[in-house]
């Protein structure tokens, strides 16, 4: 198994589906079958895929940084910590998108915490969630 080429097929996967995203007000329907189901359920496929077909085979684990560290200098490992963390992000873009249009959010307040979500979570995630707090909402 090349992990390069999967590592390259998911970002490019992952990299469609934000740039989807930032085309949701266009595309709605399309935004949130592809970037908030279709592709996450593939990169969760791939992850799923990569922990029972191509374990880590060695030490490691979640109960200390250092096992963390230890889990995580496989190459299976972060090639599945990686898929993990497209598919998620991208989740919570999506539900970033379909959660700005039933409050009424502009978009264009919504818009630069997709690639704040991308690059940085959960700092994307707060973002947005000071948006929702204060931005004034669309009327009904």
């Amino acid at each position: 198994m090349d992990l390069e080429i999967i590592f390259s097929i998911s970002g490019l996967l992952a990299m469609a589906s934000w740039l989807v995203l930032l085309a949701s007000p266009l595309i709605p329907r399309w935004s949130d079958l592809i970037a908030g189901y279709l592709i996450p359920t593939l990169l969760s496929l791939g992850y799923v895929t990569l922990i029972l077909f191509f374990p880590s085979n060695g030490g490691g684990g979640f109960g200390s940084l250092a096992e963390v560290i230890d889990l995580f200098s496989n190459p299976n490992a972060m090639m599945a910590g990686w898929v993990h963390y497209l598919a998620f992000d991208l989740l919570i873009g999506a539900w970033m998108c379909r959660t700005s249009r039933r409050d009424g959010l502009s978009f264009w307040l919504v818009a630069p915490c997709l690639p704040v979500t991308f690059l940085f979570g959960p700092a994307g995630f707060l973002a947005f969630s000071i948006v929702r707090i204060f931005a004034p909402k669309k009327a009904a």
